[in-house]
This record gives structure tokens, sequence and C-alpha cells, in this order.
């Protein structure tokens, strides 16, 4: 009994850090789909352009994926943590001489850097929790670090309406009107709120790499053999790599639609609904992802997880076609319940994905880990369709990464393995 009380204090400190840390990354993640309006006005942008916020993000993410996961392999998971932090610092940090010059693309740089260290602790982040503690406890400590994650991931709307947006817009007339002077006067002052919550972010993270380099964490042995196969070897699992196309357009379609909620709420032209204002539809998706995730331990217990899926793509669906097809708030509504049904996707499309790899599960899981591109690349296509044919039609692109989500649930993630 003594010396389960002494290694449950163990690692109390470690989960604490590493929840910490999920909360924080969700956080400077969601932050992004407020950041886009913010860059949008301040940089003088297009939908199009303003989109790159979330390629820059994701792509960081596509990129460093494999080359994390293979340094942790390398030097193990402290100094895998301290590498995420101190990469993620330096991103906040170039914040600062972004908005003092205002270049667009030095926000992009610095967004890029930020989140190739949120991808180093992200790799980090689930095998260290899973070895924190017993092994049959691992899945209620995954579970726990997701739902601070998505607490981060509701906050994050908040708190950047409030730093970034106005309490009353500055209609786009009354910027029109401006002398070249008071135009840069006013975009300067627009891109210098930037500066102080990305400042402070850095500290934060600088602060937690200090205490992870000097606090003493238990030394974990990852598990002996089961070395990950070449990569090319997954191609002949079907289903896995059907289920990457499935990440793809998971992440794409979330991150697709709360990147123009704000612009769509605009596009309204409702007078009391501010950007602000607009901003709560953010919170409210990301509550009900929190919501979903809570109900999904329950409901993945009574029912065949493909069959959950099928329900939620066609859900998502119908969401998506009434947000098109309806105006004002109601469309916004419904664009936030959308939240609701994609909340336990991931662990869905991954378990699918995963099933039968066996020793192939190591190398499966790092390629699955490239789908997040999808975040990079479907808000772009989105801000192509609304600058050239109206916003609403740019929703259509969540609406077909619903109808492969249902292909995958209903054929793509039958195990198909060639010979």
């Amino acid at each position: 009994m003594t010396s389960s009380k002494q290694n449950n204090k163990q690692f109390l400190a470690p989960l604490i850090i590493v929840m910490a840390l999920m909360f924080f990354w969700n956080l400077a993640r969601n932050i992004n789909d407020v950041l886009i309006p913010h860059l949008k006005r301040a940089c003088q942008l297009t939908d199009f352009q303003s989109s790159l916020v979330q390629s820059a993000f994701f792509g960081a993410y596509f990129i460093m994926a494999l080359p994390a996961g293979w340094y942790i392999q390398k030097k193990g998971y402290r100094q895998g943590m301290v590498a995420g932090l101190l990469i993620a610092a330096t991103g906040a940090f170039l914040f600062y001489p972004a908005a003092e010059t205002r270049i667009y693309p030095f926000f992009l740089v610095a967004l890029f850097v930020m989140a190739a260290g949120f991808a180093v602790l992200e790799v980090t982040a689930s095998p260290y929790i899973t070895k924190l503690g017993k092994p049959e406890g691992a899945s209620s400590r995954l579970s726990m670090a997701a739902a601070i994650g998505s607490v981060g991931a509701t906050v994050a709307p908040v708190l950047a309406s409030l730093l970034f947006l106005h309490e009353v817009d500055v209609p786009q007339s009354t910027i029109d009107t401006y002398t070249p002077n008071q135009l840069e006067t006013f975009l300067s002052e627009e891109a210098a709120l930037v500066k102080p919550p990305y400042l402070i972010l850095t500290g934060i993270l600088v602060a937690i790499a200090l205490v992870v380099i000097f606090i003493k964490l238990p030394k974990i042995e990852d598990e002996q053999g089961g070395a990950k196969k070449p990569l090319l070897d997954i191609l002949k699992f079907k289903h896995t790599l059907y289920g990457v196309g499935a990440e793809f357009f998971y992440v794409g379609a979330e991150v697709g639609i709360v990147s123009f909620i704000i612009r769509y709420a605009k596009w309204f032209q409702i007078p009391e609904l501010t950007e602000q204002k607009a901003a709560q539809f953010i919170t409210a998706f990301m509550g009900l992802v929190l919501l979903g995730r809570l109900l999904g331990v329950y409901i993945l217990k009574k029912f065949q997880p493909q069959n959950v899926l099928a329900f939620c793509s066609i859900s998502a669906f119908a969401m998506v076609t009434l947000a098109i097809v309806s105006n004002g708030y109601f469309s916004l509504t419904c664009l936030a319940v959308v939240g609701l049904f994609t909340s336990i996707v991931y662990p869905i499309i991954f378990s699918l994905s995963m099933k039968d790899l066996k020793e192939y599960t190591k190398t499966g899981s790092s390629v699955f880990l490239l789908g997040i591109v999808g975040g990079a690349i479907v808000p772009p296509l989105m801000g192509y369709i609304s600058d050239t044919a109206g916003i609403k039609f740019s929703f259509v692109i969540p609406l077909i990464c619903y109808v492969y989500l249902l292909f995958f649930a209903i054929k793509g993630h039958k195990v198909k393995i060639k010979a």
C-alpha cells in the first residue's frame, strides 16, 4: 500500500505538467479561429489569405509528426517536452516583431514555429501519459487529459475575442474614410493587440520548460520489441490508408468551420452581432465538443463505433446543410451544433484505422498523424471559394468531408490486407 501511494505521488507532478501542456496548446491552437478575422483586418487580407493561418499551423504538425517521433525515440520524453516547449515559446515570441512590422508572412512564420513545438509536445504527451501509472488506468488518464485540452479549446475563443476583437466593430465603410496616416495608425494599433497575449504565452511556456528541466521526473522505459516497421509496409493495409483520409477530412472540416464562423456571422450584417459576440458560436462549438467527448465514454460502450461514426457523419452533414439553406442566428447555431456530432469522431477513426495492425501499429499511428494536414488544406480552399463565389458556398467543402467519413464508416474501415 505504501509503495502504491509513493508511486502515485511520483507520477502526480508529471501528470499535472503534461495536462497543463494540453490545456495551453489547445488554447493556443483555438485562438487561431479568432486570430483569422483579426489579422484579416490588421493586414488587409482576403478570406483566402487570412485562412493561411491554419495552413501554417497545421502544416507544421504535418511536417513535424514523423521527425518528432524519431527525436523522442532517440532523446526520451523529458528532452522531447523541453524541446517542444522552447520551440513553441520561440514561435510565440516571434509574434512581437511580426506585430511591429505588420508583415503577414512573418505572422505565418511565428505560427509555424509555435505549432512545430506543439507538434513535438503532442507526440510526446499521449504515450507519456499512458506510462505515468498503472497500465489499466491509461485510458482514464488519457480521457482526463483530453477533457482538460477541451477546456482550453473552449476558453480560447472567449479569451481571444476579448483580447483581439472590439466590443463595437469598426465598419469597413469607416475604415475606408481614413487618411493614409490614420489608416496606418489604426492598422498598427490592431496588429499590436497580439503582443501582450503572446508574450505572456512565451513566459508561461519557458516557465514550464524550466520546471520540466529541474523537477525530478520518473524515468520511463518503453517496452522492448515491437519496433516500427518500414513506412511503405503500411500500404498493404487499405483500411489504415482510408483512415488517414478520414483523419484528413475530419480535421479539415472542423478547422474550416470554426475558422469561418466569425466571417460568416458578419456576412449576415446583423447590427447587434459584433465579431466579439460572433466568437461565442465558436465557444459553443468547442463546448459541445467537450460535452460530446464526455457522453462518448458511455455511447461507445453501448454501440458499435462504425455505427456511431455513420450517425455522426450524417448528423454533421445535416447541420451544415441546414446552415447553408438558412440565415442568421439559426444558421450559426446549426454550425455550432456540428461540434457535438464530431466530438467523438477522432477516437473512432483512430481505433478503426489501427485494427489488426499488430506489429505495424507504431508505423500505422505515425502515418495516421499525417492526416492532420487537412487542417492546413481545407480552410484555404474554403477561403478561395468564399472570395470567388460567396461564403455560403464555401461550406460545401465540409459537406464533402462528411460524405467521406460516412464512406469510411460503412465500407472504408473494413480490414483488407494486400498480400
